[in-house]
């Protein structure tokens, strides 16, 4: 059977338009090359199924040559290529990405159609890859990992060189013995994880497997090197697992798991497996993660009338849907513009329907559609829908949002309707950033039918809408999959249960942030005086930390006031000044490369972000109940540079500074759980000696 289309016929539906013209794509003869300013990554043809032959670091010099040359793409049994084909196409920019240009290879291995296709943007040294399948294909699910235990000898040199041998997405072989190599693996489910990120630092030996989204590799010998990123759901979340996402041996590295079965493909339609992204840097840790975050930025343009948001969500306080109605919305959003809220968001309780949740009613999220009017503002609560909130939402600068919980049954087969009713809340009401609950991906199929459902609701609203995608509970995407959409609701906690911790909040962000942009994350403050006697006698209880102080632990990412205005004292509405302060640098923030800096919150620790960008940046520094009133602060800076720091939110005071070895500034805060946010400016580099990266 024929199962490739030819590409020209993809090219005729495809938006062409000017790309940055550093990007480039050519096959010549039996080489493939990919590459801009940044990268460049060549190929071996191989019949239409590429395999490396060299990947350079342009800003560095360095090229990696690639023995022995093998397929990047593997499937046990598939056969040898036929059929391939290459084209083009360049993808315009929107409000949603820059430009980039992509390349399509397509080949044809016994019943099963590849198709690969590359993505490179001019403003990163990394080149995507996300592969779709179509047709039929022996998957099998790849069993526990044997035990080096139980392996023989490293006299049995024939054993030394056999292993499993499984899917592989993508695969970069340098050769070489001195790989410094970290792989990280993600928690999300965070109603039952608050540990979430595990870095495991190695150098590759014999063939081994390893479990996480990303893996950092630097030469030792020559101060340069590479990350692969795979862009899925969580190690422990996704569908189809084989147990693992990655490869070492020595120098050999090789990217696994497609998140597909046999059973996905037997619809006959292009099924999407997980991405991969190969990148370089040259340089210590803070080269490698501004070479990711690069990246990362180019998945979504941070539009400030669109995604920066100080948001409010009244259910931390756990009324749930028990006074949600218009008088009550009335009046939140009254006083959520005291506080300098941008965007109010009525959770679960706004909709005709009732969710298991309520308060009121026993729901269900079971058969949604069997009510038609499921997704239509309640008549009690809402006489007159939602105009009379959304517009006096608009007269005080306040954007209502929304919550909304998918159709989950049959893998999202009603996604069109869902998409039809939030299409009919922004026609109708303007309203555009919904709060996604709910989710479950258990299959390939369900993961499609929702990336329809929000595309769907994007091109109707011209790329306008956000979703808020909860990562609490469930197969849900993780921190690297549905990075196009919107921002990601990190965690549910509630002084009711005592599971709301300031540190704990600021030290999941602290460690996301090295990997995740922070920009994208949106991370709660409490009503600290609620609940005060829950935590009688412990020091880290809210009640222990000003309110502006709780605000500040969430500046690094998109804050959310997880709480009802209406219980606040009125002491508290005096954090609209703080906020207004942060408005004004808030997009400038976010703007830049944001990562960690001190040491990690412990609630006694220095701790803080910087965001980084060319020759100034911003440095928020937050002292947690230490005594020390002046500390020596770890940063990205480096030694020997000449900087002006000027406070624009919180306690500091103005300085210039000569950057110290390891990176680090002087740091001073008159009192204990106090922070200071200062814009820096580098007046003096160090001198071009060659300085000790962190």
């Amino acid at each position: 059977m024929k199962l490739l289309i030819p590409l020209y016929a993809l090219l005729l539906l495809t938006v062409s338009a000017p790309a940055q013209e550093s990007c480039y794509s050519r096959l010549e003869g039996d080489t493939l090359t990919i590459g801009n300013a940044l990268i460049e990554r060549r190929f071996r043809w191989n019949g239409g199924n590429p395999a490396t032959l060299s990947l350079s670091d342009k800003a560095s010099g360095q090229t990696w040559t690639v023995r022995p040359q093998r397929p990047d793409f593997v499937l046990p049994q598939q056969g040898e290529p036929r059929d391939g084909r290459f084209a083009t196409r360049r993808v315009a920019a929107t409000s949603i990405h820059p430009a980039a240009l992509e390349t399509v290879v397509e080949f044809a291995a016994g019943d099963l159609a590849v198709r690969r296709v590359y993505r490179i943007y001019d403003d990163a040294a990394a080149i995507a890859c996300d592969t779709y399948l179509k047709g039929r294909a022996e998957l099998p699910a790849e069993g526990r990992e044997t035990s080096a235990a139980d392996r023989k000898n490293i006299e049995s040199t024939a054993d030394m060189r056999t292993f499993g041998t499984g899917t592989q997405i993508d695969r970069f072989a340098p050769g070489g013995f001195h790989w410094q190599t970290r792989i990280v693996e993600f928690k999300d489910v965070t109603d039952w994880n608050n540990n979430l990120v595990f870095e495991t630092d190695i150098i590759p030996y014999r063939k081994s497997r390893h479990r996480g989204n990303l893996l950092f590799a630097r030469d030792g010998a020559a101060d340069r090197g590479f990350f692969f990123l795979k862009e899925a759901p969580c190690s422990d979340v996704q569908p189809a697992y084989p147990g693992y996402d990655f490869t070492t041996e020595f120098g050999d590295f090789a990217v696994a798991g497609l998140g597909i079965t046999a059973e996905d493909l037997a619809g006959g339609e292009w099924v999407r497996a997980y991405g991969c992204v190969l990148g370089v840097f040259a340089g210590g840790e803070r080269e490698a993660l501004t070479a990711l975050r690069r990246y990362q930025k180019q998945l979504r343009t941070l539009e400030p009338g669109r995604d920066e948001m100080v948001m409010m969500n009244t259910w931390g306080d756990r009324s749930q849907d028990a006074k949600v109605d218009e008088r009550f919305c009335l009046e939140e959003v009254r006083r959520a513009a005291r506080l300098g809220i941008t965007h109010f968001q009525i959770d679960d309780g706004w909709q005709t329907g009732k969710s298991p949740n309520s308060a009121v009613a026993k729901g269900s999220f079971r058969n949604i559609w069997d009510n038609p009017r499921y997704w239509e503002p309640d008549t009690v609560k809402y006489p007159r829908g939602l105009h009379p909130v959304v517009e006096e939402g608009r007269r005080l600068g306040v954007e209502i949002c929304v919550w909304f919980n998918p159709s989950v049954q049959d893998d999202y087969a009603d996604w069109e309707k869902d998409a039809a009713a939030m299409i009919r809340l922004y026609d109708t009401y303007g309203i555009r950033t919904f709060k996604i609950d709910g989710l479950a991906l258990p299959n390939k199929r369900s993961e499609e039918n929702l990336r329809r459902l929000f595309d769907r609701v994007l091109e109707h609203t011209g790329d306008r809408a956000v979703f808020n995608l909860d990562a609490t509970a469930g197969r849900r995407g993780g921190y690297h999959t549905f990075n196009r959409y919107g921002n990601i609701f990190l965690e549910n906690r509630y002084t009711d249960w005592q599971n709301y911790y300031p540190y704990w909040t600021l030290r999941n962000l602290w460690r996301l942030s090295k990997y995740v942009p922070a920009e994208r994350l949106q991370i709660e403050f409490l009503n600290k005086w609620r609940n005060a006697a829950k935590y009688a006698g412990d020091p880290f209880g809210p009640a222990n930390y000003r309110f502006d102080y709780l605000f500040a632990t969430t500046m690094a990412a998109q804050p959310l006031a997880w709480m009802e205005a209406g219980n606040l004292p009125e002491e508290a509405f005096a954090l609209g000044e703080t906020v207004a302060r942060y408005r004004a640098v808030q997009e400038d923030f976010h703007r830049g490369v944001i990562l960690p800096v001190g040491d990690e919150p412990s609630g006694r620790s220095w701790t803080g972000f910087q965001s980084a960008g060319e020759g100034r940046g911003y440095l928020l520094v937050l002292r947690e109940h230490t005594p020390e009133r002046r500390t020596m602060l770890r940063t990205w800076l480096d030694e020997g540079t000449r900087v002006r720091l000027t406070p624009v939110v919180g306690h500091g005071k103005p300085s210039v500074q000569t950057v110290g070895r390891g990176g680090v500034i002087a740091a001073e805060l008159p009192a204990p759980n106090d922070y200071a946010m200062y814009r820096y400016e580098i007046i003096r580099r160090p001198d071009s000696r060659k300085l000790p990266t962190r």
